[in-house]
């Protein structure tokens, strides 16, 4: 697999494990959504809100624009949930069209950003890119174990079960 068709895969991934993820979050009592729940984020609501602020806030403007912004990890961007809710399902849509307008050479260059402490870095682009996702799936894991923790079911997000629905339909 090349890396182009590896990374439209895990954009796939991406928007179809926080699609799964919402349909057991939006279940979850106001109360459950935003208690401190001993996540990085402390809540439900503070973590989807980081999902917010580094993928699609951060990462996503240094790929697709060459843009760093200056914004804390744990800015609430977003205070009503159903907002916040519709912004993430909207933004995990815009990372496959981004990545199938770059040629293969753009994979093995090299991203140069400003982090959020103002220190410009230069890193490899696809493990960069790899990253990115990594972290989404890290966060959700996050939000999976603590709606657990609350007693509640909640969805397998594996690769895995996203690769057999696809293999599924006809």
């Amino acid at each position: 697999m090349d890396a182009q068709a590896h990374f439209l895969m895990l954009a796939r991934y991406n928007a179809w494990a926080t699609r799964k993820l919402f349909e057991h979050v939006d279940a979850l009592p106001e109360a459950d959504y935003r208690r401190e729940c001993g996540l990085f984020f402390k809540s439900v609501h503070g973590t989807l809100n980081h999902l917010l602020v580094a993928e699609h806030g951060l990462w996503f403007p240094r790929f697709a624009e060459g843009v760093s912004r200056q914004i804390a990890l744990n800015t609430e961007l977003e205070t009503d949930r159903a907002v916040l809710r519709e912004k993430l399902l909207e933004a995990v849509t815009h990372w496959r069209p981004l990545i199938k307008a770059w040629d293969a050479p753009r994979f093995d260059s090299m991203l140069a950003y400003t982090t959020t402490r103002g220190v410009p870095q230069l890193l490899p682009f696809a493990p960069t890119l790899a990253h990115v996702f990594n972290h989404a799936t890290h966060h959700r894991g996050q939000i999976t174990a603590a709606i657990t923790a609350m007693g509640r079911p909640c969805p397998e997000l594996d690769l895995v079960w996203m690769l057999q629905a696809e293999s599924a339909r006809p």
